[in-house]
């Protein structure tokens, strides 16, 4: 470890130039935001707007803080020709002062302000901004990305609707203030196992009839609902007891609100770092760098090149010691009742009663239209797929919210991941597409192992298609699973494809597409 000190952070990834300098507490923070007349963000007039202004933006910091004992600066991702312009200025400098260049990983520095702002050790973060809406959490020295956009990051997709509606840019205050004089209308509400999709969110909100105030309370309901449902998957999934919402988007009450409530009701802490460290600011590059210089992640020049599409899960996170693994969610009065994301499932002597319950953060039409759809849909798949040979409970009732259906005695997958078992996964996967059936939450946590058979459950985000997009979306779920929470996933994933291979003569084409939709989500 190497001894550290005041270090200058320059960010510039796309609207907000900022430039800081931290020590043991933050010195001194100021920025210069280029303001677009119309529209949204032009990536050139941005960076020519940061190239005008960054000189007498780090000038100004510097006279009023220490010198800096190092650099660092905003590598990716981000918008590439305002990158350069900060990674040129960074460069310049660091060579002028003789001391250490560091480049930081947009991305990372928001979780790592998040975590200094809150205290949280081991946190599940929810980064919502413009380009970026994804939920993160720590394992075996990287930032794993449980779930993800899979089109366009949700202040963006605010940015979007707010510029067919008239309003000026950013649109999210604008449409939060609206907001609060409107009533609910349904929306569509795209969940698609840990991922998300605003696209067809915003179409139909562009093309509502309804007042502007109803549509805008509607879009943040259902968005946001969206998020909130991802990040509480996540929390169930890694057993993790502790949330921060980073990221400019987080600056909307109302998804502050319908986190805070999610995290109470589950028994998690929440946090929300103050105004000056939430959206993209100079302070957190200046951090992140600090605690990077006193582990030794020091850039040569010739290495200081930026990245347009640096993802957080690309970064050795050399600074975080390994954390206890974490028990999944369960009742504490009941140890035959554990507790999901979405239902509560008791286990008796010869069945499982799976029961939808509400969310209190959702709309209440909002949260009954998903409980109905779901279990309804779910039923309805469970026994389709048994049908083509995949093996499912057998069900014995069914109401609005509830499931009854055999108990399968067996073991979930994520507590026996091996090579032959998710070759076996594959397989049931491989039958399950050529069914024509989607499982829209292809997890660890919904396979169980039984006499060395993998029975497939939880189908309530499913739904019947024959599409190639489909199918890789559900492989794109399953495979980002074991990306963050598995150490030999390579290895998992490649005997995964073998199995699939066996039982599907489109896997080939539907591993194409799942690479594709992987790419979607690193920036490019």
């Amino acid at each position: 470890m190497q001894r550290s000190g005041p270090v200058l952070g320059i960010e510039g990834t796309a609207w907000n130039l900022s430039a800081a300098i931290f020590d043991t507490d933050l010195i001194c923070l100021k920025s210069k935001p280029y303001k677009p007349v119309v529209g949204g963000i032009h990536p050139r007039e941005a960076a020519q707007h940061h190239a005008a202004e960054i000189g007498a933006l780090i000038c100004s910091v510097l006279d009023e803080g220490p010198r800096p004992v190092a650099v660092a600066f905003s590598q990716g991702p981000g918008l590439g020709p305002c990158l350069r312009i900060v990674g040129t200025a960074a460069r310049a400098l660091a060579l002028s002062l003789k001391v250490p260049l560091i480049g930081v990983n947009h991305c990372v520095a928001h979780v790592e302000i998040g975590r200094y702002a809150s205290g949280f050790e081991d946190p599940i973060v929810l980064y919502a901004s413009g380009a970026n809406t994804q939920v993160f959490g720590y394992l075996n020295n990287r930032y794993r990305i449980f779930g993800e956009t899979l089109d366009i990051g949700i202040g963006n997709a605010i940015d979007k609707f707010a510029r067919s509606k008239g309003l000026s840019h950013p649109g999210g205050p604008q449409i939060e203030k609206l907001a609060k004089d409107g009533t609910y209308i349904p929306l569509p509400y795209t969940v698609k196992g840990m991922d998300l999709a605003f696209s067809g969110l915003i179409s139909a909100a562009k093309d509502s009839h309804e007042s502007i105030a109803n549509v805008c309370y509607s879009l943040q309901e259902t968005a946001f609902a969206m998020c909130v449902e991802v990040t509480e998957r996540a929390l169930s999934q890694t057993g993790k007891n502790e949330v921060i919402l980073v990221g400019g988007v987080g600056a909307n009450r109302r998804l502050q609100e319908m986190l805070r409530i999610m995290c109470e009701a589950r028994g998690a802490s929440f946090a929300v770092p103050e105004m000056q460290f939430l959206g993209d600011n100079g302070a957190m590059i200046a951090y992140t760098g600090r605690i990077m210089l006193e582990h030794g992640s020091i850039l040569e020049v010739k290495d200081s090149r930026v990245n347009p599409s640096y993802r957080a899960d690309q970064v050795p996170v050399t600074w975080r010691s390994t954390i206890p693994t974490h028990n999944p969610d369960c009742s504490s009065d009941n140890e035959n009742c554990t507790r999901g994301a979405e239902a509560v499932v008791e286990i008796c002597e010869q069945s499982v009663i799976k029961r939808r319950v509400g969310k209190h953060y959702r709309h209440p039409d909002l949260d009954h239209r998903l409980i109905t759809e779901r279990t309804r849909a779910e039923a309805r798949l469970i026994s389709e797929a048994r049908r083509f040979g995949v093996p499912t409970p057998i069900m014995s009732d069914i109401t609005a919210d509830t499931i009854v259906m055999e108990r399968i005695d067996g073991t979930i997958l994520k507590d026996a991941l091996s090579s032959s078992v998710l070759k076996e996964a594959g397989r049931m996967v491989g039958h399950l597409h050529n069914a024509g059936i989607v499982h829209g939450d292809l997890t660890t946590s919904n396979m169980i192992l039984k006499n060395d058979r993998c029975y497939l459950i939880d189908f309530g985000l499913g739904y019947t298609s024959t599409e190639i997009e489909a199918r890789g979306v559900d492989i794109h779920v399953l495979f980002q699973v074991l990306e963050s929470t598995a150490p030999d996933e390579i290895h998992l994933k490649e005997a995964f494809i073998d199995g699939y291979r066996e039982t599907f003569s489109e896997a080939d084409d539907v591993l194409i597409r799942e690479h594709e939709i992987d790419m979607r989500g690193r920036y490019l």
